[in-house]
């Protein structure tokens, strides 16, 4: 039970309803914030968090049910409706025009007039304000937003909710993109926030992420509340429990792996940029985890191991292939990669479910070069059956899923083209722990097929968890590889920062 709160709610939502076809996406959803506070909102993909935050938003109309903000009733026309009434969305991808100053993005569509012309001046005063409210006076309301960093993007973006008087703040999935530091940073912003009495709504799948800032946590299930409970009082594996329906006992899956022979070894490779005169080797049957914070090189290790950016020199031996290959050559020497960036670079979101899974091996598809449906959606459902892909049919566009269902589409295109030496680059970013627990399990159970895995993850526990050995980037190299059973949470972060002289040293 949650403490009784002798405030009224900023907003509530009662008894909110929405099916699109015949699926029920929200079913009798209960769900207030009351203003100075920060509520949690936590489920699986696919379990309605988003469709109940872009009903309040405006984007999506309940096909039943109530809203109120301040006690008012509340049925916004459209989003900018909400936005005039209070609404905020922090979205996971940032809605920014990249071409135009912070100044005009936090004022696009409201920009203040004189006499019928653009008041310039005071647009400038109001921005830089809004900025200033936020902690962030260092942010030139003249700059193109293009030329900010990710973290500093996200502050424009909450300078125009506050900005427009929003009183309500959702933030989905804010830290997706974020290196530690700017973690630390937003949490620090969003407790300014509650300190200014707006209510804020935080959505993540980082349960880790949820104790350092949230005051109440609900959990939703297939559309409905399975509960709600002040963080304090409630433990991880009890929200776990109320987000599957059932008992995850052991969400990273600690098993032997029996390494065998080198089947990849890098010396003193450079790219144009990064990663910097270095090093790595990985083992048959081995899940080698790359830790590193933001800007460390390690998705330029990844991408110039597969083929993707120039080597500038040192080299690469894969099995008995010696030297860089074009992406098409790693495919054909069993290396599959999957980029962190999977919209732009991971997957087709307009071809289908099938499409995608299919297209890097489309042998025995059909006779000659002819590709017959049937076949294809049998070799897709059985992919859709072993990663849980939540979908309609395999032939339903990408662009429909959920941001989790769409990374295990572009994990399982690996799966079905039976690499053995899968380049992961953060394989789990934005998948709910369900989900996560899943994907750990097969990544497993291919180390026992003799397949090999880099895994490159900004999330500690679940190299921690899942790896054999662990090598931290720092500036561009591979600063130290040890057993994982060697590592320590804390060790990770001063190797990664190089607050450590012995995190200066290459080892191999």
């Amino acid at each position: 039970m949650v403490e009784p709160i002798l405030t009224p709610p900023r907003f509530e939502m009662r008894a909110i309803h929405k099916r699109f076809g015949a699926t029920i996406a929200l079913d009798n959803v209960n769900f207030r914030v009351h203003p100075g506070m920060v509520h949690a909102l936590v489920g699986e993909n696919g379990a309605g968090k988003s469709t109940l935050m872009k009903i309040l938003a405006g984007a999506y109309k309940p096909d039943s049910g109530r809203m109120f903000i301040d006690g008012i009733p509340f049925s916004p026309k459209n989003p900018m409706d909400a936005r005039a009434k209070g609404i905020g969305m922090i979205y996971q991808e940032l809605s920014l025009a990249r071409h135009l100053t912070v100044a005009e993005n936090i004022f696009l569509g409201r920009e203040p007039v004189r006499w019928g012309c653009l008041d310039q001046k005071k647009m400038l005063c109001l921005a830089t304000e809004a900025l200033k409210m936020l902690g962030h006076g260092d942010i030139s309301p003249n700059v193109k937003t293009a030329l900010l960093s990710v973290s500093e993007k996200q502050i424009v973006e909450i300078a125009r909710s506050l900005a427009a008087g929003c009183r309500v703040l959702v933030f989905d999935e804010p830290t997706s993109s974020l290196g530690q530091k700017d973690v630390l940073r937003l949490f620090e912003l969003i407790n300014r926030l509650k300190g200014q009495g707006l209510a804020v709504v935080y959505i993540s799948h980082f349960l880790e992420e949820i104790r350092q800032v949230a005051d109440n946590v609900t959990v939703l299930r297939d559309g409905a509340v399975t509960g709600t409970s002040p963080v304090k009082d409630i433990s991880d594996e009890s929200i776990i429990n109320m987000m599957v329906g059932k008992k995850v006992s052991e969400l990273y899956p600690r098993t032997t792996h029996n390494t065998g022979e080198i089947v990849l070894s890098v010396k003193g490779l450079s790219g144009s940029r990064l990663p910097r005169d270095t090093g790595l080797e990985i083992r048959k049957g081995e899940i080698l985890g790359i830790f590193g914070l933001v800007g460390a090189g390690r998705t330029e290790f990844a991408r110039i191991l597969f083929g993707l950016d120039p080597v500038k020199s040192g080299s690469i031996k894969i099995g008995c292939f010696s030297g860089p290959y074009a992406p098409k050559n790693r495919w054909a020497q069993g290396v599959g990669y999957l980029s962190e960036n999977r919209k732009e670079e991971g997957l087709a979101v307009q071809l289908s479910i099938a499409d995608n899974i299919t297209l890097s091996r489309l042998k025995n598809m059909g006779p000659w070069h002819i590709i017959l449906q049937e076949r294809q959606n049998k070799k897709a459902d059985k992919w859709i059956s072993v990663m849980n892909i939540t979908c309609q049919h395999a032939q339903q566009k990408v662009s429909h899923l959920s941001g989790g269902n769409q990374q295990k589409v572009a994990l399982a295109r690996l799966l079905h083209h039976d690499v053995d030496i899968l380049l992961l680059d953060e394989p789990t970013k934005g998948i709910d722990v369900a989900s996560k627990a899943k994907i750990y399990e097969i990544l497993s159970d291919l180390t026992t097929q003799n397949k090999s895995i880099m895994l490159i993850s900004s999330y500690p526990p679940e190299l921690l968890g899942i790896c054999d050995r662990i090598a931290v980037m720092c500036k561009g190299k591979i600063v130290k590889v040890k057993s994982v059973r060697e590592w320590e949470n804390h060790q990770l972060m001063l190797a990664a920062t190089g607050q450590r002289e012995t995190a200066c040293k290459s080892e191999n």
